[in-house]
């Protein structure tokens, strides 16, 4: 079965369960950068509506696409023109080009004369990782929220989101307080409450293969500059590695300086760059 884009052996075509050992050696060459797109390979629903996509060159897989409500580009630079030509055919159905920043810049340079124009380009976004243990001593009070939690944490969720992607998550219905109790009920998020209110929190948004990616770093207003931040990751970082993953992730805007100092404060170091395309 050919592709709906295909030249000189090139083909662009829906994956199946068949092709998940080769998607997973493309994956796992830049785990840091590739874990949003791994980490569907393990559901059930990965292969049906073509969200999950591969760009063959004379028969080998080159480049894998998670094309869900993200679309996420992992694997060989040439790979990204047969990509865009493909997602230029099926139209935009994702609200965010999300991954290697290399990958992103070349698929985006693709589709920006048919896509519509995006609300913001984050071009250059480090990508940290930590795996031995963090340098300060963790904040004691960190632990994972509860579900009589979800009261006090999810106007601090909502808070991050509009700080971070620049609207209100619940304007668009329930879904956002859906995903908060998941990641509750999943046990993949951390607070830090005083006098019953959330001062901090942050989840983990991907786990695969011993990488948990930490994403929804938050510190309340009142308490930014104080040290919560630096001692609280300290905590989460020491609480994942003990029970759930080896190493940590996480990506930061390149702009945002506060939160930079202190991933180095508490020992992340440097491993890749992403780049997220916002429609």
């Amino acid at each position: 079965m050919r592709g709906p884009w295909s030249r000189s052996g090139t083909r662009v075509r829906q994956l199946t369960p068949s092709d998940r050992e080769a998607a997973l050696r493309i994956l796992r060459r830049q785990p840091v950068t590739s874990i949003l797109a791994a980490v569907h390979l393990g559901q059930t629903t990965a292969f049906d509506g073509s969200h999950m996509l591969g760009v063959e060159e004379a028969g080998d897989l080159t480049a894998v696409c998670w094309a869900g409500a993200n679309t996420v580009p992992v694997g060989e630079l040439a790979a990204m023109d047969p990509l865009a030509a493909h997602l230029r055919r099926r139209g935009r159905r994702c609200s965010s080009i999300v991954g290697n920043s290399v990958l992103v810049d070349a698929l985006w340079q693709g589709l920006s004369d048919s896509w519509t124009r995006p609300r913001e380009i984050r071009a250059v976004q480090p990508a940290l990782l930590i795996d031995g243990p963090p340098s300060p001593v963790a904040d004691p009070r960190v632990r994972r929220a509860r579900p009589d939690d979800f009261d006090a944490l999810f106007p601090a969720a909502v808070a991050m989101f509009t700080e971070e992607v620049g609207y209100d998550p619940t304007r668009s219905g329930s879904g956002y307080a859906q995903y908060v109790r998941s990641l509750v009920s999943s046990a993949r998020s951390w607070v830090v409450t005083v006098d019953g209110a959330v001062v901090f929190k942050a989840d983990i948004g991907a786990l695969w293969e011993g990488i948990a990616q930490v994403q929804g770093v938050w510190v309340h207003p009142a308490w930014r500059g104080r040290g919560l931040g630096t001692a609280a990751m300290a905590g989460v970082v020491e609480q994942i590695r003990a029970d759930t993953a080896s190493a940590v992730s996480l990506y930061v805007n390149d702009y945002n300086t506060s939160a930079r100092r202190v991933y180095e404060k508490v020992g992340f170091r440097p491993a890749g760059t992403y780049a997220t395309i916002l429609f």
